[in-house]
């Protein structure tokens, strides 16, 4: 299954990242949404630049496109320091990451996107720099082998991670401030949708905001990506300007449905209907069967899914809901047995 297209997709092309950049806040009052988090975070921040010293570490979890890397960009703005962003996959060693941190500049940020996927060599590593500002290399091999320390400036490492359950609890542990992102209700997606399309400059009304908001899956980048391919419909089909009815007319040619299921989502849930009975069936069955990733099935479409009544996550595997039946159009099981009678 292609996901270069789908609005759903865990990974943004290089386009979309570069517009994403342009729509993102720079500052916690920008932010749109997610009050607790902010005024917690206002408070530690503003108490550790009066200390003078690095902001505690932070742990960001949730599903992709919440937020976690926009805020940890505000996080180093509102510090008034540096950051420096990497993913867990792309530190392959140890040594990549002593390179990473012995390059740090002092109290700024280090980003570690998707750091649940980190080995468990670099990891190790990880626990006296944050802990102490140390960095624990040893040289040389067998019985001639020593332990040098280095010290190393006193830095904030934000994580994020999709996978929390993922993450060991030695590096768990080390993070003094954790959030938990879920998704957006209606409202607030509204004000972003408002508010990206004043950047870039679409005229759009409070109806057609709320119709686009209404199937984004509560999900700020999926808002952002859903508005821009609105705005091409109604540049070639209206007169620009986004209606309720003009928003509703572009999400119906992108095949988002009213609840914000998009044709991958409504596949997944068909195949398990049709192909296994509604369940339950594991999640490595479901992938081979509509040609997915595994880790793309569990951290973008079920998180939405589950919250939204489709799906349910049982010991023995994955069941559709009545409600997924429901929307699409099927006949449950209970519907069907009195019939055969």
């Amino acid at each position: 299954m292609d996901t270069g297209d789908r609005f759903v997709s865990p990974e943004p092309s290089d386009d979309d990242r570069a517009v994403e950049f342009s729509l993102r806040p720079r500052r916690l009052s920008e932010f749109i949404g997610r009050d607790k988090i902010k005024q917690s975070l206002n408070v530690f921040i503003q108490a550790a630049k009066m200390r003078a010293e690095p902001l505690d570490h932070v742990l960001l979890y949730g599903p992709p496109g919440l937020g976690k890397t926009t805020l940890a960009l505000i996080i180093a703005n509102e510090m008034d320091v540096p950051i420096r962003t990497t993913s867990g996959p792309a530190i392959e060693r140890p040594g990549d990451l002593a390179a990473i941190l012995t390059n740090l500049e002092p109290n700024s940020v280090l980003f570690i996107d998707e750091i649940h996927r980190l080995n468990r060599a670099v990891e190790e590593i990880l626990y006296p720099a944050m802990e102490d500002f140390q960095l624990d290399l040893v040289i040389g091999k067998g019985p001639s082998a020593r332990t040098l320390k280095l010290d190393l400036p006193r830095f904030t490492l934000v994580g994020a991670t999709t996978r929390a359950g993922l993450i060991t609890s030695p590096l768990r542990g080390r993070f003094g401030i954790v959030h938990n992102f879920e998704f957006y209700d209606v409202e607030n997606l509204k004000t972003i949708v408002e508010r990206s399309a004043h950047i870039l400059e679409v005229a759009i009304s409070e109806d057609g905001a709320y119709e686009i908001a209404s199937r984004s899956r509560g999900t700020p980048r999926i808002a952002n990506r859903v508005l821009r391919r609105v705005r091409d419909y109604a540049q070639v089909k209206a007169d620009g300007a986004i209606d309720k009815d003009v928003a509703r007319e572009g999400l119906d040619m992108l095949e988002i449905d009213e609840s914000g299921l998009d044709e991958a989502d409504r596949r997944l849930l068909r195949t398990i209907i049709e192909k296994f009975d509604g369940g339950p069936v594991g999640v490595e069955t479901i992938a081979a069967s509509i040609s997915e990733e595994r880790d793309t099935i569990e951290d973008v479409h079920e998180p939405f899914l589950i919250q939204s009544g489709f799906l349910n996550r049982t010991p023995r595997g994955r069941v559709a809901t009545r409600l997924a039946y429901e929307h699409l159009g099927l006949k449950s099981k209970s519907q069907v047995q009195p019939e055969l009678l």
